[in-house]
């Protein structure tokens, strides 16, 4: 009996032991299951994009050697190569604190928009006792004239840099993009704007922000906006291992090489997102990623799409990602020299298509 008596005080917390950790491990199943359903919804409903991003292969049909194409690419890399070297070397830093080549810069780029055969506008507003301006040009849509799409970037640069790729490289390819529409016919309208006063201190602040100045305007007006492609810091890829940064958790989802263009947008401007990158993908010769995300993930809203979202507008920025993958970002080691031309060049190519898929009524 004592024997007896005494297994089963052994046994009894054994046995809940046991019940324990059977518990604990179906928590544990049920936890992961949750978890990967969760990780399964983000990648489905944030992250998933149309189709696949370009790889090169050796495959002599997905390379540009057609002498129309190559002539083509040509003259992109020579325009756009000009347009940064004028902007980053000619003129140089272009800010509230180097007025004058601010100026000079918002004149060449009315310049050369005019050259093209535009007539364009200029938004003036002061800013801190300065005046500042930004610069449009359009071509007016023959179906729907009302609804707008606009491509743009910001023309200035950060305190103490040049600003070849930050943001030379953006408004570069936006000349090249509006010269190569100079004679087009879109069903919607179609206009080109150059910012100013992108950077800090001016980022995201009221009344001296050009963008959030030029985006209040707008909605003022009623303007019916309907895509806003926000063109910031596109030139440098890299094909070496490790060269992409990300904020987390999007380091577990996207590849680690610096040798894609990035297409980001908040969560209202998804669907927008998602049309302009399976239209790049179809017709671009460059690898591309692309994420619809919270706005306050850092990087996310770092550019002039930002004040349109402010107003309601939907719209997404194109970018080499900048920060996270450009290691002269905000130096004064951004030069004309660090960009690589041929691969923008594919980029600005690319963007032909999305522009023209854009303005062209569904």
């Amino acid at each position: 009996m004592e024997t007896k008596s005494l297994t089963g005080a052994l046994s009894q917390p054994a046995a809940e032991v046991a019940r324990r950790k059977f518990g604990l491990g179906r928590l544990a199943i049920v936890c992961v299951g949750v978890l990967a359903i969760l990780g399964f919804a983000f990648w489905f409903f944030w992250i998933r994009m149309p189709d696949q991003p370009f790889q090169a292969t050796d495959n002599s049909s997905q390379q540009e050697t057609e002498v129309e194409e190559a002539e083509k690419k040509l003259d992109v890399e020579t325009e756009v190569k000009a347009h940064v070297v004028h902007l980053a070397e000619t003129i140089g830093e272009r800010n509230l604190g180097r007025y004058d080549e601010l100026c000079d810069a918002a004149d060449y780029i009315e310049n050369e928009l005019k050259s093209y055969g535009y007539q364009t506008g200029r938004q003036t507003f002061q800013v801190r006792g300065l005046d500042c301006f930004n610069i449009d040009a359009e071509i007016k849509g023959t179906q729907t004239p009302e609804e707008i799409v606009i491509i743009g970037g910001h023309y200035d640069s950060v305190i103490g840099t040049p600003g070849a790729n930050d943001n030379g490289s953006g408004t570069a390819s936006m000349l090249v993009l509006a010269k190569h529409f100079r004679e087009f016919q879109p069903d919607k309208t179609l206009r080109f704007v150059a910012w100013t006063n992108e950077e800090p201190p001016y980022f995201q602040n009221e009344g001296e922000m050009g963008s959030w100045v030029y985006a209040q305007k707008c909605r003022k007006e009623d303007q019916n906006i309907v895509a806003v492609i926000s063109l910031e810091t596109m030139g440098y890829f890299t094909d070496e291992e490790d060269s992409q940064k990300y904020p987390a958790p999007l380091n577990l989802m996207y590849p680690s090489t610096g040798n894609f263009i990035g297409f980001v947008s908040n969560r209202n401007s998804r669907k927008l997102q998602n049309r302009v990158l399976k239209s790049f993908r179809e017709h671009a010769k460059v690898p591309s990623e692309g994420a619809s995300l919270l706005e306050s993930l850092p990087g996310v809203g770092w550019s002039d799409h930002w004040s349109f979202w402010q107003e309601g507008y939907v719209g997404l920025m194109v970018t080499d990602t900048a920060p996270f993958r450009y290691p002269h970002y905000h130096e004064a080691t951004d030069t004309p020299d660090k960009i690589d031309y041929p691969t923008l060049a594919k980029v600005i190519n690319g963007l032909v298509f999305v522009t023209e898929d854009l303005v062209t009524e569904d």
